[in-house]
């Protein structure tokens, strides 16, 4: 995910797609512990891309 795609979002889609990244998150962590993570790195990408949602949200609410 491109930062410059999400400045193209509203806040609501932000937060939206935050709560989906979660969830990912959320689902990645219970396949790593339970042994059946088939992509461990796709562990780092979610984790990234929801810093990179966040920091996109404070920018625009700090405008």
């Amino acid at each position: 995910m491109n930062a410059n795609e999400l400045r193209q979002k509203s806040v609501e889609e932000l937060n939206s797609l935050l709560l989906e990244k979660s969830r990912e998150q959320f689902n990645l962590r219970m396949q790593k512990g339970t042994g059946q993570l088939a992509k461990p790195d796709q562990v780092k990408k979610v984790r990234r891309d929801i810093a990179r949602i966040h920091t996109i949200i404070h920018e625009i609410v700090s405008v």
